[in-house]
Parts: C-alpha cells; structure tokens; sequence
C-alpha cells in the first residue's frame, strides 16, 4: 500500500511524543499552527489591542511576541474566570507546567504552547540553547510574578509598581529580544524602561475596569457570583500623600477627592522611563554610553560577554527596533490621559491614531 509521505501533505513534525496516550496525536500539523495563531490573534483583538497591533510589526520576532501576549493575557484574566482562588493557582501551575513541557520538546496541544513551541523551532536557524534557557527563564518570571499578584492587592509603593512593570512587561520585552537571539545590555537597558513604562500603563488604564465590581462566573451549573472585588492598584504611598480612599474611588469613581492628582504623580513616573528611553537612544546612536548604569545588569538572564564595539552597538539597536514599539502606544495613552486632565475615566480610545502613530514611529526610527 502506498503510504503517502507526511511532510507532502503539509504535516510539519514540531513534536513528537511516542509514549502519549493512545489514539492521541504526538505530532502537531501546519493546520495546528495556523490555528493556534489565528487563537492568539483574536485574543490579542479583544484583550489586547495594543499588543494586536504591535505583532504586526514585530517580524521575525512575530511569533514569539504573540505567544507571550496571548499569554501574559490569559494570566491577566485568571481572577476574572476563576470561581475561587484556589482553582486560579492550579491554573497557574498548570501554565508553569506547560510551559515546561514546551521547552522540553513535548508542547501540550493547546494554542498558546504551540504558539511558543513554533517560535523555539523558528529560533533555531540564527539562535543557541543559551538563548532558549533565557528565554524559559523570562516567561517563568512572567507567570510567578502573575501568580503573586493575583489578588489585586495595591502596590506598596511607586517603587513596587516599578517591580512589577519590570517582572512582566520589561520581562516579555526581554524574552522577545532573547528570539532574536539578540544578546544587548543597551537593548535590553531600552527595554527595561519601556516596559516599566507600559507596566505603569497598563495600572493606569485597569483603575476604571478594576474599580468596577466583577462580572459574574460562569461554570458547568450557571452562573457564580464573582470573586473578585473591586480594586485600586495605585501605589499606597501616592494615595497617602494624596488622600486617595479606595471606597470613595469605588463610589464616586473620578470624583473621588485626590485621584487625579494620585493618577497625575504616578503617569509622570511612567513618563519619566519614555524620556529616559528617548536620551538614551539618542545618545547610543550617537556612539555615546547610555548616561547611567543598567540596575539590572547581572540578575537573571541579564549575563553579557564583554563591552560591546560601537558598530555592534548600531545594528543591534536595529535589529530591536521592532520590539522597542511598545513605547507609542504608551506614550500615547499618557498624552490622552493628560488631555482629559488625568481622569483615567475618561480618556478617549485610540482609534486610527494608534496604527499610523506605530508606522511613523517605526518609518523614522524614533521611540
């Protein structure tokens, strides 16, 4: 009989487990891959419009910044889908347990994990295994840090919001770049405050859809009440300063006494890294050092060989470019959020600004 040769038939053998369970597939199919990223893609557009956006732009990296989205999304939404806590850690270790399993060569067949485990095979035309165990590290950051805040619980301080922006969105900047088996302290110095920018951000523009009560829990016998609580994440310190009440926030929404002004100090925090990204790079095109050490240089994955040549320096920071977009949509948020006198309840959608502010940032080169 004649058998009909698999990769002939556009079977692509990204894994293979021969001991899996009986009758269940070990090897996972272009049709598998197509839609685990067509999945990702139309989670990022409800979830994530930002992120929808930026992966368009984010060639070759593309693949790995939509799992690590598509991810990171799915962990943002736990509290909400969850009917108790304890059920939302056992899904946290079920994603660190999958992950796992990834980087091991044995993806389990759900979209996200396909999605990463595409991207590891992509890297291996032009990246090493070093590049792949920061990577493992970095999204294993990503979901303990997840896990630990999952309660909602406020910041204990701008410094402590700065943290976090680091462990998750510097964090999957870092992972990205790391797929571009890009090793660059000054690219991942760049990164670092952008992502401690859109980490603020993204608080920022949660203080509205987080103060709000949650909607309720579906599960097999209807619907739940929600679990979760509504939420300020502001830092305490800011909100001491200010006389912000996270019950008059809740009741009053913008008109709580001291919000604006709590909301004003913490965007300046945010807008402050965008500046220092800005010098920064400027000052690197221009063959200068970056005016003031990396903090984070020597933790992790954040082990580099030596100093780099300036010539190295230039097309490095080419090469990132993409990944570094993620600055716009930040910068632009702020700016919105200022015109509507930092009142995070009323800042106007982005619409068609947002794409053509990433073209032009991307065109000019310019953060």
């Amino acid at each position: 009989m004649n058998r009909p040769r698999i990769l002939c038939n556009g079977l692509r053998r990204l894994a293979y487990n021969p001991a899996g369970p009986a009758g269940r597939r070990g090897y996972i199919t272009d049709a598998d891959v197509e839609g685990a990223r067509n999945y990702c893609a139309r989670e990022l557009e409800k979830g994530d419009y930002d992120a929808h956006l930026i992966r368009r732009f984010a060639p070759p990296a593309h693949e790995m910044y939509t799992a690590l989205r598509a991810l990171n999304l799915e962990l943002i939404r736990l509290p909400d889908i969850v009917s108790n806590p304890t059920i939302g850690l056992m899904r946290m270790e079920f994603w660190q347990e999958s992950i796992d399993k990834t980087f091991a060569g044995e993806p389990p067949r759900e979209p996200i994990c396909i999605m990463l485990y595409q991207a590891l095979q992509f890297m291996e035309r032009f990246a090493d295994d070093s590049d792949k165990k920061s990577i493992k590290f970095w999204i294993s950051r990503l979901v303990r840090t997840r896990e630990k805040h999952m309660d909602n619980r406020p910041f204990t301080s701008l410094a402590a919001l700065e943290d976090y922006a680091e462990n998750t969105y510097s964090t999957m900047m870092y992972a990205t770049l790391a797929s571009l088996g890009l090793r660059s302290m000054d690219v991942d110095h760049l990164a670092s405050h952008i992502g401690k920018a859109c980490g603020i951000v993204a608080v920022l523009r949660g203080v509205p859809l987080l103060a709000a009560r949650g909607a309720p829990i579906k599960t097999p016998s209807g619907e739940a009440p929600p679990t979760r609580e509504p939420s300020l994440l502001l830092p305490l310190d800011v909100m001491a300063e200010e006389g912000v009440k996270e019950e008059e926030v809740f009741r009053q929404g913008p008109n709580a006494p001291g919000l604006q002004d709590a909301i004003f100090k913490v965007a300046t925090r945010a807008n402050d890294h965008l500046i220092t990204a800005r010098e920064m790079l400027k000052r690197l095109r221009a063959g200068e050092d970056a005016g003031h050490d990396f903090e984070h240089q020597g933790e992790g994955a954040h082990v580099y060989d030596g100093a780099e040549e300036e010539t190295d320096r230039a097309r490095d920071l080419n090469h990132g470019f993409r990944v570094l977009l993620e600055a716009t949509p930040a910068t632009y948020y702020l700016e919105r959020l200022e015109k509507a006198n930092f009142d995070p309840f009323a800042v106007k959608p982005a619409g068609w600004r947002l794409p053509w502010r990433v073209w032009q940032a991307l065109s000019k080169q310019q953060l």
